[in-house]
């Protein structure tokens, strides 16, 4: 691994540690990386560090290995805001949005730029405990040996004398319904104290009307403390892919044409067709 790529890592560190209040909490949301580690990075003492933790750090951190350039598209704006708003003022919203529209993008942005705000990327596997120890390890705390209500305990209390906490839960149409039951238990902890952003593809919604009509046990709950409403985020514009063209190299009005024909409105078809235009016109040159 060459320098400039470490010295990328170590600036973005350095900003991931202020947003965690410190090197101690930052490692703590890290796995395998202590604060001895973080200060070797930090005080530029490379040479005993290896590539592998250096790929570590990155991939955990959030730093980009490739040269692609992210935009702020209708969605990401309507999307922060969205936010913002649960951040500064408690609420608590479930946004709902296509694969590939870019929620997850948008949210990991909000968590770099903003303190006090703690993103979790749900997945079918977990249990109870599981969701728990990820979302403690967001806040940069260390859940050994804690059982489920000690881990819920900690949790609130944490939230509680934060100052403007938001939960961003994203993919939580993959959690179980084990998991699901614990949002109703969240939001009524931290009600008025700490807003949530529920973001799912419309499978969430899909699935909650269903087990309303089911009656299922928790799901009047959960729609309830929503707002018995789910914001829907609109497909991606022309205007973004343009945007991301013209930021990523491509400026041919014949090229963007192309990329937006393919895209199928997900952002991942976008950045490879980018990337394939790209080598394309570099092995024509």
């Amino acid at each position: 691994m060459n320098n400039q790529r470490k010295q990328k890592i170590t600036n973005a560190l350095k900003g991931y540690c202020e947003r965690k209040g410190g090197q101690n909490k930052a490692a703590n949301t890290l796995k395998d990386v202590s604060s001895a580690l973080i200060s070797q990075v930090l005080n530029n003492n490379w040479d005993r560090i290896s590539d592998g933790k250096w790929r570590s750090i990155e991939s955990q951190i959030g730093v980009e290995k490739t040269d692609w350039i992210g935009v702020e598209t209708a969605n990401y704006q309507i999307l922060s805001n969205v936010i913002s708003d649960a951040q500064t003022n408690s609420q608590v919203y479930a946004v709902v949005e296509s694969a590939g529209g870019g929620k997850t993008y948008t949210l990991k942005e909000y968590e770099r730029q903003h303190s006090e705000a703690y993103m979790v990327q749900c997945n079918e596997y977990w249990n109870r405990k599981a969701f728990m120890g990820e979302l403690l390890t967001s806040m940069g705390r260390d859940y050994s040996g804690l059982t489920i209500n000690d881990m819920m305990s900690e949790v609130v209390r944490l939230l509680k004398a934060a100052e403007s906490p938001v939960l961003l839960l994203d993919e939580f149409d993959k959690v179980t319904d084990q998991v699901l039951y614990f949002f109703i238990t969240i939001y009524n902890q931290l009600e008025d104290h700490c807003g949530i952003v529920i973001c799912a593809t419309d499978h969430l919604e899909k699935r909650i009307k269903r087990g309303l009509k089911l009656n299922k046990k928790g799901y009047n709950e959960i729609y309830s403390r929503i707002g018995r409403k789910f914001i829907e985020l609109a497909g991606v514009t022309q205007q973004d892919v343009i945007q991301l063209c013209h930021v990523n190299g491509i400026t041919e009005k014949e090229q963007i044409k192309e990329v937006w024909k393919e895209c199928e409105g997900d952002l991942r078809r976008v950045k490879r067709k980018v990337h394939a235009l790209k080598l394309a016109n570099k092995n024509s040159d």
